[in-house]
């Protein structure tokens, strides 16, 4: 990846692609960023709203509605094209109808001489991320989604309110799919450094297991509260994003729950899931191997289970 340059082209304008990119511009986190939709004239409005409040933001970025062609010297393509989730629908119910999309976009990329980084937020992630690594070629490390991350923040915030601390001094994490069978391992949740387990059993009147259990309902079934609210979710994981595109255009080493490759990691091989990952220029350094209990072990093994069963019925 060059330094003197952070390109990002983005393919997708639908609400989630433009809350990222939004975001970059508030946030300066790249010096070109390239706007791709199937509906062209989306893409150039887009941009032309964008450049008009360049002027606020302190930055020079240059936007323009681009094609697959533009990608050759791209460091980092997000993909979040595809079609929308439904009332009710699962994120894995999405899965065939994004395959078809997908393979009328990885191809032109991949020809155009890409080789940065893929990034995918299309649902269901974890299975696009899949998709797209397996369509493209490209080494696993080159190849993240955004997996848990936007869970992991809303696990984060709800678990601030609970013990009214900032979101920031909570270290928990969502794993697995980034849908239903997500699980949290409570045994490696903690306040700063003070294991949250431990502090319900101290303060068993203010504080109960319960109450963490309620709120990992709460964070499972967060976007269908919102999509039967707002038809849609585009704010939290545009933000997300963002955060993945500043680990790489920063070499960071950030721990971030991205889906990544299992290559080994609790006893996982190929599958794609949300786990927390080193995340750098190269993409994802590694995958972090927690100490989880046998119980949060099998959790993870199930929603591993569920994404490649799903993987394995599609004809790319």
């Amino acid at each position: 990846m060059k330094n003197d340059q952070r390109k990002v082209v983005l393919v997708g304008c639908g609400m989630v692609g433009m809350s990222y990119a939004y975001a970059l511009l508030n946030q300066n986190l790249c010096d070109e960023l390239v706007l791709i939709d199937l509906d062209k004239k989306r893409a150039e409005g887009e941009a032309m709203d964008l450049n008009h409040g360049l002027a606020f933001s302190g930055t020079s970025m240059k936007i323009y509605a681009g094609a697959y062609t533009d990608c050759n010297d791209a460091d980092i393509v997000v993909i979040c094209a595809g079609v929308a989730q439904k009332p009710g629908e699962s994120r894995l119910a999405l899965l065939q109808r994004n395959t078809a999309v997908f393979k009328s976009i990885v191809d032109p990329i991949v020809g155009s001489g890409f080789h940065g980084l893929f990034l995918v937020a299309t649902n269901p992630v974890d299975i696009m991320t899949r998709v797209t690594c397996a369509l493209s070629g490209f080494a696993p490390n080159r190849v993240l989604g955004t997996g848990t991350a936007l869970d992991t923040a809303r696990l984060r915030y709800l678990l601030g309110e609970y013990f009214q601390v900032d979101p920031r001094n909570i270290h928990a994490y969502v794993m697995g799919e980034h849908g239903d069978s997500e699980f949290v391992p409570w045994s490696q949740a903690l306040l700063a450094t003070k294991p949250v387990l431990e502090l319900c059993k101290e303060s068993p009147q203010t504080y109960c297991r319960e109450d963490l259990d309620r709120i990992e309902q709460e964070v499972r079934t967060a976007a269908y509260k919102i999509i039967e609210a707002k038809k849609a979710t585009y704010y939290g994981i545009g933000m997300a994003l963002a955060r993945i595109t500043r680990a790489i255009f920063g070499n960071e080493n950030s721990v971030l729950t991205v889906s990544a490759r299992m290559s080994g990691a609790y006893e996982q091989l190929k599958v794609f899931a949300g786990a927390p990952c080193i995340v750098n220029r190269s993409g994802v350094q590694r995958v972090l191997a927690l100490n989880l209990t046998p119980e949060e072990l099998q959790a993870f093994h199930h929603s591993c289970e569920t994404l490649d069963e799903n993987y394995r019925g599609i004809n790319l």
